[in-house]
């Protein structure tokens, strides 16, 4: 069943969380005083989910200026028709009285007038009853008014991690005047961009500033796990853990968290969740970022995710589309592809994609990865001036014939960043702009250069390579998402300071760390274990050694809080012990071993590190616990371990969670949500294997 946002979460996310967009008043900066035409309810938008819940809920009006813009209104005049039902304060605020019957709300500035309709049946449910008529689509109503350029920068959201070799943290007038001449649609921000809560606050308070007529789309990959870009705040473990987990419960609160904390700083879109699903354990760039191998839980818990940050008000982007999950190419260095047919991806590959489209998903992202089997067009490489297949992000054949033709989605669809390998360096920069908007991208993300995507974009549709009719149905899809999300100026700015105090409340929140610690906990996976584990009743002379290499000081240190005579060997890169810490290792009464790998090679048995686990069951009888720590293949190179768990994921909460599953502290519940080959072609541990304590 869809699930939607409670009316009273938008309303609210309309009235309050908008403190993390930009107000403008009504003379625009400009200096042109522009008039109002009307004041409509938001309520009575196409795009606002009028579900109500609880006896009180809040309304938003909504001033609708001459030049196209609207913003949230602050002085204007509330009433209720009919008391007795429900009452309404000066900012909206209705309080149900518990009493059946109707009543109209109304909402005036002394010149304008609208109202909404509210009936209470006899089992006490309150129903919203929209006002029809044209003057309510708004997002038709700004198209009506754009430029071609304006249309054009609602297309586009660039990054600016970085100015003149600098990090940007804090606004720079440069940036400003970009966003403001080429009208901006949206960006995105990165890790270099967010180091603090307040900093990050202050940051998209500015960008929400320097936006032109329409907010701004605030983006980031808060994924979880591995793709984490906040510096401050909960770290959730990633969707594979998630995926060990089996719980749609908590792959809901997982997301509503991200969410919450998303919103509070002024986000409104994340980029996220992923629904690759990863049946190729080769993938150099998914693994542990999607759910698992299985679609359908992979759907499940996908959906689930995005409910979450629905619940929060927060816009979801599903990616990466058509499926990165069965490739063995970085698509950021170069160009995968798969060889399957429409049928095939059917039954795997957009099963997860098909469920969040039909549960009301805001945005999908392109992958840039070819299907030739859907897709044959050649096209010359800039690169290597050779023939190459045309990646989905600029096949029409996928993102107009299979998205929106043969799967009915008509929300946004978004490019993966197009300064990517895959795309800036086969297909050209300017180009692939224009083939990705030929193809029905309605979002141009990272376009390389902007001044130059801007006037390419601009010369192909007066040319009449981008029809216009096309370039309209994108940026009025890019309008109804900022609306159905409540990315709306507001007429009164709130003080960036109300913002900080929210955030930091939010942001990180005791509530939200339990969340993440639930979550670590329930994902570990203990895969093998021959009389091992747990470990108990060790003795204050008997030694434990930790080694490794990546992320072995912080397995060290989540160890060392169960018993204090732990060693800690962290190897060079060559992964050889000296002499002295082999007589430490040999020495010790466990031995606990932490691998990470990321590819292919890494996993491999003639690795350094995977030789270096083995190498350690030579030279010791005590028992060998290997922890993977990012990806749960790591077994296949060392199988004869004593031990072995998989935890998904290099977070402190991930960490903490295999120390308490190694001392007992937590019975292990996670089960395997990849199937772990073994390197002979045949079957280690099958999908859904987990062992536990009890």
């Amino acid at each position: 069943m869809k699930k939607r946002v409670g009316f009273f979460g938008l309303a609210l996310l309309l009235i309050v969380s908008t403190m993390g967009l930009a107000g403008h008043p009504v003379s625009y900066a400009a200096g042109k005083k522009e008039k109002i035409k009307d004041l409509v309810l938001y309520q009575n938008t196409p795009q606002a989910d009028n579900q109500i819940t609880g006896n009180e809920f809040s309304l938003a009006a909504l001033k609708v200026m001459d030049d196209g813009s609207f913003m949230k209104a602050d002085h204007v005049e509330w009433q209720s028709t009919n008391q007795k039902v429900a009452k309404v304060d000066q900012h909206g605020l209705i309080r149900m009285t518990g009493k059946q019957g109707a009543a109209q709300i109304k909402v005036r500035d002394g010149k304008h007038v609208d109202h909404i309709s509210l009936r209470v049946n006899q089992n006490g449910k309150a129903v919203l009853y929209k006002q029809k008529g044209k003057k309510y689509d708004l997002a038709a109503y700004s198209l009506s008014k754009m430029t071609l350029e304006e249309k054009i920068g609602q297309m586009l959201m660039p990054d600016f991690r970085q100015w003149n070799g600098k990090d940007v943290t804090a606004m720079l007038p440069e940036i400003s005047k970009m966003v403001k001449e080429y009208h901006i649609g949206g960006v995105i921000l990165f890790r270099e961009n967010v180091v603090t809560t307040e900093q990050t606050a202050r940051l998209i308070h500015a960008y929400q500033q320097s936006a032109d007529k329409q907010a701004l789309l605030m983006a980031i990959d808060q994924e979880g796990g591995i793709v984490t870009r906040l510096q401050s705040g909960t770290d959730l473990p990633g969707n594979m853990a998630l995926g060990a987990t089996r719980s749609n419960a908590l792959a809901e609160k997982a997301g509503k968290v991200i969410g919450e904390e998303l919103q509070a700083l002024g986000f409104n879109l994340d980029l996220a969740p992923v629904l690759d699903v990863n049946n190729n354990p080769d993938n150099p760039v998914i693994g542990v970022r999607s759910f698992g191998e299985d679609p359908n839980l992979v759907a499940e818990l996908g959906s689930a995710y995005m409910d979450g940050l629905h619940h929060a008000g927060m816009g979801a982007t599903a990616k990466h589309f058509p499926g990165h999950g069965d490739t063995n190419v970085d698509s950021h260095v170069g160009l995968p592809q798969v060889n399957k047919k429409v049928e095939d991806l059917k039954q795997m590959e957009l099963v997860p994609f098909q469920r969040a489209m039909n549960n009301g998903l805001d945005a999908v992202m392109t992958a840039h990865i070819t299907f030739p089997q859907i897709d044959s067009t050649r096209a010359i490489s800039k690169k290597t001036g050779e023939e190459v297949a045309v990646p989905a992000t600029l096949s029409r054949k996928i993102l107009t014939g299979l998205i929106r033709e043969n799967m009915g989605y008509n929300g946004v669809v978004i490019t993966d960043a197009m300064n990517m390998g895959a795309i800036s360096e086969h297909f050209g920069t300017v180009d692939a702009a224009v083939k990705a908007v030929q193809a029905g991208a309605d979002i141009l993300l990272m376009p390389v250069g902007l001044e130059q995507a801007a006037n390419g974009l601009k010369a192909a549709v007066l040319k009449g390579d981008i029809p216009k009719k096309q370039m309209d149905e994108s940026v009025k899809r890019i309008l109804e998402l900022k609306l159905k999300r409540g990315i709306i100026k507001n007429e009164k700015e709130p003080a960036v300071d109300t913002i900080i105090a929210q955030a930091l409340k939010t942001v990180g929140s005791e509530e939200h760390k339990k969340v993440e610690k639930e979550a670590a906990e329930k994902s570990v996976t203990l895969v093998k274990n021959d009389g091992a584990l747990p470990i108990k009743a060790l003795g204050e002379k008997e030694t434990l050694a930790v080694v490794g290499r990546t992320n072995i000081q912080e397995l060290g240190a989540a160890i060392k809080k169960y018993h204090s005579n732990t060693a800690t060997i962290e190897l060079p890169d060559s992964f050889l012990w000296t002499p002295e810490q082999q007589k430490v290792l040999k020495e010790a009464t466990y031995i606990i071993a932490g691998s990470y790998t990321s590819n292919v090679e890494m996993r491999s048995p003639s690795n350094p590190q995977m030789q270096m686990i083995n190498r350690l069951q030579e030279i010791t009888d005590a028992p060998v616990i290997a922890v993977g720590i990012r990806n749960p293949y790591d077994i296949m190179a060392y199988p004869n371990v004593n031990a072995y768990l998989a935890q998904y994921g290099f977070k402190g909460s991930n960490f903490s969670a295999t120390a308490a599953a190694i001392f007992g502290q937590v019975n292990p519940s996670g089960k395997l949500p990849v199937t772990l080959p073994d390197n002979l072609g045949g079957l280690l541990y099958p999908v859904g294997h987990g062992l536990s304590y009890r």
